[in-house]
C-alpha cells in the first residue's frame, strides 16, 4: 500500500513557510484575511449529512468524457472532494497528499473523485501538475457543488491580489461568477448513502486528513 507518511498539516507548516518566501508579505497577509473571514461568516458548510442519499450528477472530466456518479458506485464507494482551484496552492497540497494514498483507498473498494467549478483544460492541468491518477470533473456554475457544500462570491481584495501577482483568476473558470465551494469531502457507498461527510469550515487553508477517510473506508 503506497500511503501518505506526512499528514497534512505537516506539509501544510512547509508550504506556508514556502508561500512566506515567494509571496510578498502584504499578499500573504490578504489570503489569511479573506481565509479568516470565510471562517468567520460560513458556519454550517455541508448541505448533505450522513445517512442522507447523494444527488446523482454527470459532469465531464478533464477529457471531456461525461461520468455519472450512480455508474461509478455500481462498481464500489466514493470518495468526493470538493476543491477550488489550480491556482489555489492548498487544493494543490491536499489532491497531491490524497493521491499519495490513492492505491489503499482503491483496495478498499473506492474510488476518488475531485470536483472544482474550472474548466476541463484546468481540470487536465491540475491532473498533470500534480500527477493525479484520479477523476478530476468540471462543475460548471457549481451546479453539483451546491448540493452538497456551500457555495459562496470570491471577494474582489484576494482576487485583485492574484492579478497583481500575475495570475489570471478568472482565466480557470468558463464563467464569470466567481463562485467558490467551500472545500468538502463526502463518502458514498454503493446504496447512495452518505457515510461520511465533513468541512473544516470556510478557512481554505485546513483540509480534511486522508487519515480520516482510510478510517471510515474501514468501517
Amino acid at each position: 500500500m503506497n500511503t501518505a507518511t506526512n499528514s497534512y498539516q505537516d506539509d501544510l507548516k512547509d508550504l506556508r513557510t514556502n508561500l512566506g518566501s515567494m509571496l510578498p508579505q502584504e499578499a500573504l497577509t490578504i489570503f489569511d484575511n479573506d481565509a479568516d473571514s470565510l471562517q468567520s461568516n460560513h458556519k454550517s458548510i455541508l448541505k448533505l449529512q450522513v445517512g442522507e442519499k447523494a444527488s446523482d450528477f454527470s459532469l465531464v472530466n478533464a477529457t471531456n468524457k461525461t461520468i455519472k456518479l450512480s455508474e461509478l458506485l455500481k462498481k464500489g464507494k466514493v470518495v468526493l472532494t470538493f476543491y477550488r482551484g489550480t491556482w489555489c496552492p492548498y487544493c494543490n497540497l491536499q489532491l497531491a497528499h490524497y493521491q499519495k494514498s490513492l492505491n489503499e483507498i482503491h483496495d478498499l473498494g473506492a474510488e476518488l473523485v475531485a470536483i472544482s467549478p474550472q474548466t476541463p483544460d484546468e481540470s487536465l492541468n491540475v491532473k498533470e501538475k500534480n500527477e493525479l491518477d484520479f477523476e478530476v470533473l468540471s462543475d460548471n456554475g457549481n451546479i453539483v457543488a451546491r448540493k452538497y457544500t456551500t457555495v459562496f462570491k470570491n471577494a474582489d481584495a484576494p482576487v485583485n491580489t492574484m492579478t497583481e501577482l500575475g495570475f489570471d483568476f478568472d482565466a480557470h473558470y468558463s464563467d464569470d461568477s466567481r463562485e467558490l465551494p467551500i472545500p468538502a469531502v463526502f463518502v458514498i457507498e454503493k446504496d447512495a448513502t452518505i457515510s461520511f461527510a465533513k468541512s473544516l469550515g470556510g478557512d481554505y487553508r485546513n483540509r480534511v486528513e486522508v487519515s480520516e477517510i482510510i478510517n471510515n473506508l474501514k468501517k
